[in-house]
């Protein structure tokens, strides 16, 4: 059996879960005379355990006796002795997990004396027998003695790490020491880490880097150089995890120039033996030869390097910095395997960020900074852009795996070229001239193979055909095709280096870039590559589609570039930017067509909306172009786009006739006409679906009812973009896209309660709705406003929101959710309009939401209610509360006029229910809603809050630290308390104090009186928030103490 299956069956065994593994009453093997006895029994379990006849109900029976036997006080005694005397794997490994359990769950309730002769055991059984046992015994071994330091050290077991350094000095058991070292926290370690000792430990380190170990152990395999070389390696490899375990956490110790100093002069070393070159090797052969692991730990390690102390180092001048990243960069581009790449270019990024910060905080040092490391990015910027291109590293690019998606949404490829495009903007920020100068001419080479297809086009029967076949041809044509899309995304990737400050210092750059992209698209489309037969359609076809459409977005990279150019010369000289637009719009309409891919048709799509959108010139609408497409847009004869691509180019359209020109003055925008053509728009859009308003009365069969959802689905989908796509603009410009809509909007109310059974349809028309009322509630006025609430509160009965929150799935949660979303819009609102809504969004809240949702373990809906909940409140105060400024501020004289308290108190016996469940989320935002209440409107102060609920509040908070079920917010929890007790002192110290002591259980009345006279009564937040925590880590002790005394126990 393989050492990891060996672990996890017995782990099956002795599986502990939550509580210790349990040990008492076994009458099976408790008679048995003595020790020797006892592992005899113990090992003929085991394998009988473990025998392929054993039935299930004799192997429960089995994992009974060995519970019983371990719940015996002193088991561990056994056990010591089991680990002395056997040979058994399975007895072993049985033995340490009894111990481990000892330690890291009942060790406060261990003698001292029987911890000492623990601590002494162990160690001394691990020296006696470490060459024998099974690797991962020994490591189990290892682990549980570095569990007993953790546990004991300094105060208990003074000679821990002593221990350890002495066993990492000795050769014969150095890997012992490393293991053990490897398993301690480096920050805990912090003043036993000397130069000398790291020195030590890079030492062994270099066994993982030295190839003739590999070689000696598998030139012969059953000879001593073979064990010897297994050791060596595996030793290189436990060094690397011990210094990377010092490294992670960043320890600083006592001689710490010294040290930095021998960090450095180690790595350098290291990266030297690793990256040498010699007749027998290449970098890339030694690399291969290597232990993978070993490379993988290096590669850690010199990311924490990096990260952790480049900046210390490279401010010092003595040290060779720029040699140190040669040695990097030929350790990253010999790399056998792309994760390994991965991991370095990660290095890389980071030593590019330190150097663009550095550069940042000390402008004045820039050039001199630029000086020492330009040659170096200008050498990584080369070999990035050759390792992205199959015409320098076809081998490697044709392994990547370009059809699986990862948990990111990117494939191998993809993530290969983002993680590279990311290096090559980072260098362009810092040596943008040299980037540019590196990248273009490449960029042009590819280019002209691509233009040039052109005269392989000939006319066939079928229609055009590349007259390109022969098999080499055809293969350098894919590999520069594919190397042009890349290149193609690189340039996309720069656009943002050549905007702002710099557009004019870089504009002839910029304009060159722009005028080859602007070429290429339109090249693409005048001779429809795109449609072409080839001789390798599976490959050369998807090829030809990637560069026309990666040319497409790479000039949309560019459009905040065109927009900054027409700001500078739209009134003086605009013929230059007028012919780029132009020209990109040829290239872009013969595109918008269902008969395209879609990967093409969505590029063109998304280039069309930046130039409406970001561009916006005032010549747009008058391009014939453009004219074009709102002909087929709006013509009902035509064939509709794919949703994706009809979405956005409505968006386009939508916003040539609604988004203000820049640089005009507002006599000059021609609002009038634009609202009459935007009108125009919007009724050819939304034809079919204003029909329906006629039909929604009638009952409808089932094919009908399809149709209709498809309408409905498809006029929504485009409306609501159209509306969020402007509900940051100018006021005239949502007035009149709300002018245009209203009609729509008005079927919308009417057709909504025909559909309140079909979920799907009423999640599509809350999100429209939705969407409205956060970009255009002002636009529509007060009384349609009214109207829309109140046909909302209407059909969202009790029972219409138990079916959609119970009985619809996921669907019907969304549509409450929206449907509460909007509500939230609502009870914002200033001034008193809304108001008369408030008892009836309180009523549906606290009598027919929460009611559904408060048991339920799900989370739906439950964070959009509290949200509102909220809302209501913090929007809503004087609803509650109609106290005067002056009494506010005079709370001792006139107490504040308390309204609505039913509803109030509802309201926050939710939170406090909220925070007695086990969703963290839900907890955090309760907690911070709560807080917010009481810094903006003193909630904690209130005197309803004040004499009712606050200590019952704070009760809650206290047993959540308690618990430890939400630890992560326990400095949120502690803040949170400290300003509920803040408001009433006396009575916090004076009587809940005693009250919650008295109602916990698992301590004795002793243990409560200590517990209460520690609680110091500070009262500034530190010293509060660190008693409370001191109380409940006590309190904590006393209860794990209690429970791990033996039965029978007499407390004193």
């Amino acid at each position: 059996m393989e050492p990891v299956q060996l672990m996890a069956a017995v782990m099956t065994i002795v599986n502990t879960s939550h509580v210790i593994v349990k040990f008492m009453h076994n009458n099976h093997l408790k008679n048995q005379a003595s020790e020797e006895a006892s592992l005899r029994a113990l090992e003929s379990l085991m394998t009988e355990f473990f025998h392929n006849c054993t039935t299930n109900e004799r192997k429960r029976e089995i994992e009974e006796l060995l519970n019983n036997f371990a719940q015996q006080i002193g088991a561990w005694r056994f056990c010591l002795y089991f680990l002395s005397s056997t040979r058994n794997d399975y007895v072993m490994m049985y033995s340490l997990t009894v111990f481990e359990n000892l330690i890291n769950k009942m060790w406060l309730g261990v003698p001292s004396q029987d911890k000492m002769e623990i601590r002494s055991c162990l160690p001394k059984l691990l020296l006696a027998h470490h060459k024998t046992l099974p690797y991962f015994i020994r490591n189990k071994l290892c682990k549980v003695i570095v569990d007993i330091g953790r546990q004991d050290w300094p105060m208990f077991y003074h000679d821990f790490f002593t221990n350890i350094l002495q066993l990492i000095q000795s050769p014969v058991t150095t890997p012992l020491g490393l293991l053990s070292g490897s398993g301690t926290n480096g920050t805990w370690a912090s003043h036993s880490i000397t130069p000398s000792l790291l020195t030590t430990i890079f030492h062994f380190a270099r066994f993982g880097c030295d190839t003739r170990a590999r070689k000696m152990s598998s030139v012969n395999g059953s000879s001593q150089n073979s064990v010897l070389g297994q050791e060596r390696g595996r030793l290189g490899i436990l060094a690397m995890s011990c210094i990377n375990e010092l490294m992670s956490k960043n320890c600083v110790p006592m001689e710490f120039e010294e040290y930095l100093l021998r960090m450095f002069q180690q790595t350098f070393y290291l990266l030297q033996k690793i990256t040498k070159e010699n007749n027998a090797h290449t970098v890339k052969s030694r690399l291969e030869e290597l232990d993978e692991s070993y490379i993988e730990k290096f590669t850690d390690f010199l990311r924490l390097f990096v990260s952790v102390h480049l900046r210390r180092i490279e401010s010092y001048s003595q040290f060779p910095v720029v040699e140190f990243l040669a040695l990097l960069f030929k350790y990253t581009f010999h790399q056998p395997t792309h994760e390994g790449y991965f991991s370095c270019l990660d290095i890389w990024t980071l030593f590019l960020d330190y150097l663009t910060s550095k550069i940042k905080s000390r402008l004045a040092d820039k050039e001199a900074v630029l000086n020492r490391y330009e040659d170096a990015l200008v050498l990584l910027l080369t070999e990035v852009l050759n390792r992205i291109q199959f015409r320098y590293n076809q081998a490697q690019l044709e392994e990547l795996d370009d059809e699986t998606l990862d948990d990111d949404q990117q494939t191998e490829w993809q993530r290969y070229l983002r993680q590279s495009l990311e290096v090559v903007a980072k260098v362009m920020e810092l040596l943008p001239t040299h980037a540019f100068s590196t990248l273009f001419p490449v960029l042009q080479d590819n280019l002209e193979v691509y233009l040039g297809l052109q005269q392989f086009v000939v006319t066939s029967g079928t229609g055009q055909r590349l007259n390109i076949t022969a098999e080499n041809d055809c293969r350098r044509l894919h590999c520069s095709l594919r190397d042009l899309s890349s290149l193609l995304q690189a340039v996309g990737r720069l656009a943002e280096y050549f905007i702002g400050d710099v557009f004019a210092a870089r504009f002839n750059d910029a304009l060159t870039v722009v005028e080859r992209l602007v070429k290429v698209t339109l090249y693409g489309s005048q001779i429809k590559l795109y449609n072409i037969e080839t001789a390798v359609p599976s490959v050369l076809k998807p090829d030809l589609i990637d560069v026309h459409a990666q040319s497409l977005a790479a000039l949309q990279a560019y459009s905040h570039w065109l927009a900054q150019f027409y700001s500078e010369v739209h009134r003086q000289n605009p013929e230059q930017i007028i012919s780029l637009v132009s020209t990109a719009l040829e290239a872009i309409i013969p595109l918008i067509s269902s008969k395209v891919q879609e990967k093409l048709l969505l590029s063109a799509c998304h280039l069309l909306v930046s130039l409406a959108t970001t561009v916006r010139p005032v010549f747009l609408i008058r391009i014939p172009a453009v004219q074009k497409v709102f002909n087929r847009i709006t013509d009902t004869s035509a064939q509709r786009l794919p949703d994706k691509a009809q979405v956005l180019v409505c968006r386009a359209l939508s916003n040539v006739l609604l988004l203000p020109w820049p640089n005009l003055p507002e006599n000059e925008q021609q609002w009038a006409v634009r609202s009459t053509n935007h009108a125009s728009l919007i009724s050819a859009l939304t034809r079919e679906y204003r029909h329906l308003k006629s039909s929604a009365i009638l009952p409808q069969r089932k094919v009908r009812l399809e149709d209709t959802k498809v309408i409905i689905h498809q006029t929504l989908s485009v409306l609501e973009d159209i509306v969020e796509s402007i509900s940051g603009e100018s006021t005239k410009s949502r007035q009149i896209c709300y002018q245009s809509l209203q009609e729509s909007v008005q079927v919308s109310l009417a057709l909504f309660p025909a559909f309140i059974h079909q979920s799907d349809v009423t999640d599509e028309m809350l999100s429209f709705f939705l969407t409205l009322f956060q970009g255009l509630r002002v636009q529509m006025g007060v009384p349609f406003t009214e109207q829309i609430i109140q046909t909302f509160l209407n059909m969202f009965t009790r029972e219409q929101l138990a079916e959609s929150i119970l009985h619809e799935g996921s669907t019907g949660c969304r549509v409450v959710e929206k449907f509460l979303k909007i509500l939230q819009v609502v009870v914002q609102e200033p001034g008193q309009v809304f108001k008369p809504f408030l008892p009836s969004i309180i009523s549906l809240c606290m009598e027919q939401v929460y009611p559904i949702i408060a048991e339920r373990s799900s989370p739906d809906v439950k964070a959009e209610l509290f949200e509102l909940l909220f809302r209501v409140l913090h929007h809503n105060w004087r609803y509650f509360f109609k106290s005067s400024v002056l009494a506010s501020v005079q709370r001792g004289i006139a107490e504040e006029q308390m309204e609505n308290e039913a509803q109030f108190s509802a309201i926050m016996q939710a939170f406090g229910q909220s925070f007695l469940q086990p969703d963290i989320h839900l907890f955090k935002q309760n907690l911070f809603y709560l807080e917010t209440l009481n810094t903006k409107q003193k909630l904690y102060h209130k005197k309803i809050f004040r004499t009712t609920m606050l200590f019952q509040f704070v009760n809650v908070l206290l047993q959540v630290l308690v618990h430890k079920s939400h630890d992560l917010l326990q400095e949120e929890i502690g803040i949170a308390i400290y300003n509920m007790a803040s408001v009433d002192f006396d009575s916090f110290y004076s009587a809940f104090l005693t009250e919650f002591l008295a109602s916990c259980d698992g301590v004795d009345s002793n243990q409560k009186n200590v517990l209460g006279r520690n609680f110091k009564m500070d009262r500034d937040l530190p010293s509060f928030t660190q008693n409370v925590h001191r109380l409940v880590n006590d309190l904590r002790y006393y209860r794990l103490c209690n429970d791990s005394l033996p039965p029978g126990t007499v407390k004193l």
